[in-house]
């Protein structure tokens, strides 16, 4: 017995249990490429372990979309994570920077693929297998499929209808969309799909924090990544196309997405404090928000310097896939 208390006095208080936050990843990638270096932060901070993903999901109808999800995830050695297609009344929007989605799907595709799954069918299989509030869906991307989640009925997969099979899986959505610096502002990801931000923003069942148009524009990455010149890398390759396309991104693109999945995994609290209350879109597609104490949404304000909050980001885009 003194043994075993003189080991716990050298070993000091025993950490808490470890618990991998459970991430399905819904994003349009292929518009902007900021999506590329969300989905290399979170395979980094799976590779962590403090991240599990769950799954991949389109929600942008443009059809290199789910090539690209499946050459990040290959290249970080995760080739079976389910990947899904988006619903039909999502929209189609095409790459805007030089073509960096042709390329990524023709320098690293591997062959024919199997089909993607259908959003709603992927994303109901998904939390019919998870522990009650255990599931985080970070969303980068048009609320088409959440709205179409919550609008189905059972299936093989849940009795429930997807109101309740999110309300009972669900912990937390976290949503890069919105701008809540200045209110009354068209953000691109809420107003693309006007009727799905709607409905997902009066009916989700969960809380929600946004992580809004004006946290993201601050914090620049892509300079570091760039520098290395390292080859066999579709991240890299991703953001040295696409910022050499724009003059405006010569001292990094803004990281919309990346900070949404940031604060997703590790939490608001080292860089950010919220304001909690309600988000609602306004008639023409801007964003609303009332102030409300217990709120069933939260949206960031800075607390750390952008410099600090890219440095972070910075590091994880730049993690190379585990051996």
């Amino acid at each position: 017995m003194k043994k075993i208390l003189l080991l716990l006095a050298l070993l000091g208080p025993l950490a808490p249990a470890f618990s991998q936050k459970k991430v399905i990843f819904d994003s349009d990638m292929g518009p902007d490429y900021d999506d590329v270096g969300a989905l290399a932060v979170l395979h980094a901070l799976a590779d962590n372990h403090e991240a599990e993903i769950l799954a991949t999901i389109a929600s942008n109808r443009y059809e290199l979309v789910v090539p690209c999800f499946r050459v990040v995830n290959t290249y970080f050695r995760r080739p079976a994570i389910p990947v899904g297609r988006t619903v039909a009344s999502a929209p189609l929007k095409p790459c805007w920077q030089r073509g960096w989605t042709d390329t990524l799907v023709a320098r690293y595709s591997q062959g024919a693929q199997t089909p993607p799954d259908e959003a709603v069918a992927l994303y109901r299989r998904i939390l019919s297998k998870q522990k009650d509030n255990s599931v985080t869906i970070i969303t980068v991307g048009f609320l088409s499929n959440l709205k179409a989640l919550l609008e189905s009925g059972p299936d093989t997969y849940s009795s429930l209808n997807g109101m309740d099979l999110v309300k009972k899986k669900v912990a937390e959505w976290v949503c890069m969309g919105g701008a809540f610096g200045k209110l009354h502002q068209k953000e691109f990801n809420l107003v693309e799909d006007l009727p799905a931000s709607k409905y997902v923003l009066g009916h989700f069942p969960r809380p929600a924090l946004f992580s809004g148009f004006e946290i993201g524009i601050r914090v620049k990455t892509g300079v570091e990544l760039t520098a290395r010149h390292r080859s066999g890398s579709p991240v890299e390759d991703t953001f040295r196309i696409a910022m050499k396309s724009s003059e405006q991104d010569k001292d990094g693109r803004p990281s919309w997405d990346q900070t949404a999945v940031l604060v997703g995994v590790r939490g608001y609290g080292k860089h950010y404090t919220i304001r909690r209350g309600r988000a609602f879109m306004e008639e023409g597609g801007t964003n609303g928000w009332t102030d409300q104490a217990d709120g069933p949404h939260a949206y960031l304000v800075e607390k750390s310097s952008p410099e600090t909050v890219r440095a972070e980001i910075e590091s994880l885009m730049m993690h190379l896939p585990r051996k």
